[in-house]
């Protein structure tokens, strides 16, 4: 029987298998199965897992593991510097980065395909990689970052390889200013973190990577003031349409796998 599963820790929380497995019902694949493991040692798991699982999503804090764990690694993975799929080959494990796809169906679905050139980049940890990603791929020029503290120092060789301009800014400046100047905002940090600000920021339409609870304080004072808003629930969905296709060799249900997902987040 040939399996699939998501590795990280904490782990119980994970809707990855809701997704990848309703995708199995709606294509009758009843031979595959995906489930969850609670990892924190990547090569001890995979030297030991058997050759029944074709393919694993990594979330943390493994995802900077798996890229070297890796025997082939996309381009995609390697520039931004972590992989969040791993896919059995004839030649290994072969490392991707699909949180790159969930980023650019989040924005798809916030914004259609209106131009962009500026945003708004709230957070500098390991989600702000494929986020700068997605922004450069439509068409972003220019990112304020965001952050307590000044992170741009990790940040500017993939924006540099990527033609981004990137400007750090801190929650003491001009935070109304800066989110009404941008076209987007993207936040990647826990909604806790912007309880005091959320007035200053919602000023443009939000993408917010969080998806539970849902909708986040971020997106509803957006919305009040008549923003479009996404969350990190269609992130998720997006990333894992490409990951059940490298997975399966088969073409995702997108509407049933997505259908899924708001089941369980119902």
């Amino acid at each position: 029987m040939p399996r699939a599963a998501v590795l990280g820790s904490p782990i119980a929380h994970s809707l990855s298998p809701v997704l990848h497995n309703a995708g199995y019902a709606a294509l009758q694949l009843e031979d595959w199965e995906y489930t969850k493991f609670d990892v924190t040692d990547l090569p001890a798991f995979l030297a030991t897992v058997g050759e029944e699982y074709l393919g694993f999503s990594v979330t943390m804090p493994l995802k900077f593991d798996a890229l070297t764990c890796a025997d082939i690694v996309s381009e995609r993975a390697e520039l931004i510097g972590s992989a969040n799929t791993l896919v059995r080959t004839d030649d290994g494990w072969r490392a991707d980065n699909t949180d790159t796809e969930g980023v650019l169906g989040a924005l798809a679905e916030l914004l259609g395909e209106a131009e962009l050139t500026s945003a708004l980049l709230i957070g500098a940890g390991g989600t702000a990689r494929p986020v700068l990603w997605g922004l450069a791929q439509r068409g972003v020029t220019d990112v304020t970052v965001l952050n307590r503290s000044d992170r741009l120092a990790e940040l500017c060789p993939l924006a540099d390889a990527l033609g981004l301009n990137l400007r750090a800014i801190t929650f003491t400046e001009d935070l109304v200013g800066v989110a009404c100047s941008v076209d987007l905002i993207v936040s990647t940090v826990p909604s806790a973190a912007l309880d005091s600000h959320l007035t200053q920021l919602a000023k443009a339409p939000v993408f917010d990577v969080i998806y539970d609870p849902w909708p986040t304080p971020l997106t509803v004072y957006a919305a009040a003031d008549g923003f479009a808003t996404v969350g990190g629930h269609i992130m998720l969905a997006h990333q894992a349409f490409s990951q059940f296709e490298q997975f399966t060799g088969h073409t995702a249900p997108r509407t049933e796998m997505l259908a899924a997902l708001n089941a369980a987040l119902a």
